[in-house]
């Protein structure tokens, strides 16, 4: 059979993270508009007739801004590293920036075969499709791994069929690593935490989403439900206001939206619990990015 870890690799909000689940046809990782939701590198696991896929969704690679920031970007260009194979997404309609350049230049350093995505043809201009090729092959020029060039839309499916032909057919032979009933490598908890953040992505603006973190603290089976309790981290007390919401209501919605999800995932009732904890600036905090939130584990 053919398998391998195939990384899939971007800018942020280039649509990794849609790209996995659209390829998956089911949610394994979470998704929004706003930049930087990814932040850890989680392997999402595929299988076909002939074939087993692990899908590396990766944060953005974009300039950090502190500490936390910086982990993000070296968890991404370490994801880059004996990987099979990359997917390097590009956006067109946001056209090809200084950022996409210098992703193309430690992808071609690398040297692991490379299929380039030019996603979002659905709603970009065949100009802009075409200015995106022609930058990022500049990029490339006299590389060797730079292998296909496959233009998508991960939102509305097209070319994704010819998108997995081309990596079944570029993967090596190789073993199964994961068992076929297994979607991610990460635990509960964490797919846990990531559905509470999605929703708090969703549902605030501005400095919140980015300045959250979830913890899951506790997941218990009772007789007629699961019990889940999970701290929501904020860097200031003003932010722990904005959470909760005025008469609770910012937190009741997060809840909900959130428990829906991990009902699905459980396929069982669910009683979540919610709290908001004031860590001022735990983005700056190794003890708290490494160790609490466990980013330790994809820095490895």
């Amino acid at each position: 059979m053919k398998s391998g870890f195939v990384a899939v690799a971007g800018k942020p909000n280039v649509g990794k993270s849609t790209l996995i689940n659209a390829l998956m046809k089911k949610k394994v990782v979470i998704v929004s508009d706003k930049p930087q939701t990814t932040r850890n590198r989680v392997n999402c696991i595929l299988n076909t007739e002939n074939a087993q896929i692990v899908l590396v969704d990766t944060p953005g690679i974009h300039k950090p801004l502190h500490k936390f920031g910086e982990y993000m970007v070296k968890i991404a260009v370490n994801a880059l590293k004996s990987q099979d194979m990359v997917l390097f997404l590009v956006d067109p309609i946001d056209q090809v920036r200084e950022s996409d350049i210098n992703i193309a230049k430690i992808i071609k350093e690398s040297n692991i075969p490379t299929i380039l995505v030019i996603n979002k043809i659905d709603a970009a201009t065949p100009e802009q499709v075409q200015e995106a090729e022609t930058r990022i092959k500049e990029a490339f020029e006299n590389a060797k791994n730079l292998i296909e060039i496959i233009k998508i839309s991960a939102l509305t499916g097209e070319n994704l069929e010819v998108l997995m032909d081309k990596i079944i057919e570029n993967l090596p032979e190789g073993p199964q690593y994961y068992p076929e009933d297994m979607a991610t490598d990460r635990p509960l908890a964490f797919m846990i935490s990531e559905l509470i953040r999605e929703k708090i992505f969703h549902l605030t603006s501005e400095e919140i989403p980015h300045s959250t973190a979830v913890v899951v603290e506790e997941i218990t089976d009772k007789e007629d439900l699961v019990y889940i309790r999970a701290e929501i981290y904020v860097e200031r007390k003003s932010q722990k206001g904005i959470i909760i919401g005025q008469n609770g209501r910012m937190i009741k919605k997060i809840g909900m939206l959130a428990r829906k999800d991990i009902e699905a995932l459980l396929d069982d009732k669910v009683y979540l619990d919610l709290y908001v904890k004031v860590k001022e600036k735990w983005r700056k905090k190794d003890s708290i990015i490494l160790n609490t939130i466990g980013l330790k584990d994809d820095l490895e």
